[in-house]
């Protein structure tokens, strides 16, 4: 049986403001974070249609892990690792390839969790942090049930590692690695909100495109030739 955590992650935005918090946060996000085999790769991000969610967007992306291999798993796994992710966007909706079956809820808390000591930024911690554009911040004890505006992101993961002997640890260690990213993506979408506030979608799309592409290149560069000939649709 494969692991299924569906995320809930509350955020002091709009749905709309949301929509472009998010793109420019991978965007950016994945630019910073890639580097020494660790980072989001996109593959594809290009659009798509479905007859009753309407015009969406496509992507495919390599969450590369290697770095974050503990010991254990570095005997057994590839040198090259990575989590393949598929998503079908159609804005506030997402389709994916996962199923709800037996999935496991997981409540993230952007402002009393902190991320590895590696990526922790005092400017981007959002018990200390306020907006210059919307007064948004600080954000204290309670604040997901006392701040306006507030939405809900969820993200359902599903983990398969069907090697016997090695599933259950090596599934629950893709799902703590992709929760780490949705903690430390989400506060930064909080922290970051007086630079991508304001901007229109397409904006965040041209922006979400040249920094794909440094990404892109800054991580193939830590990667063996066979896997990084890949080119972005």
């Amino acid at each position: 049986m494969v692991l299924v955590k569906e995320y809930r992650i509350c955020m002091p935005l709009t749905v709309e403001e949301y929509k472009i918090g998010q793109l420019y946060m991978i965007a950016r996000h994945s630019l910073e974070q890639s580097d020494d085999g660790e980072g989001v790769e996109v593959i594809e991000n290009k659009e798509c249609f479905d007859p009753e969610h309407g015009k969406g967007q496509y992507t495919e992306k390599r969450i590369h892990l290697s770095s974050r291999l503990p010991y254990w798993l570095q005997a057994v796994c590839p040198k090259v690792f990575y989590v393949i992710e598929k998503g079908w966007n159609y804005y506030p909706y997402t389709v994916t390839e996962e199923t709800l079956a037996n999935r496991i809820v997981d409540h993230v808390d952007i402002a009393f969790e902190e991320p590895s000591e590696k990526h922790y930024k005092k400017e981007e911690d959002p018990k200390f942090f306020k907006s210059r554009i919307t007064g948004r911040g600080p954000l204290v004890e309670g604040w997901r049930q006392t701040d306006e505006p507030m939405m809900c992101s969820y993200k359902l993961v599903e983990a398969s590692f069907e090697v016997w002997g090695l599933q259950t640890r090596v599934e629950d260690f893709i799902q703590k690695c992709i929760r780490d990213v949705l903690l430390l993506g989400h506060r930064q979408a909080f922290a970051w909100i007086d630079e991508w506030h304001g901007m229109s979608i397409d904006d965040v799309r041209m922006y979400e495109k040249d920094k794909q592409t440094e990404a892109n290149d800054k991580l193939r560069q830590s990667l063996p030739p066979a896997l990084a000939t890949d080119k972005t649709t």
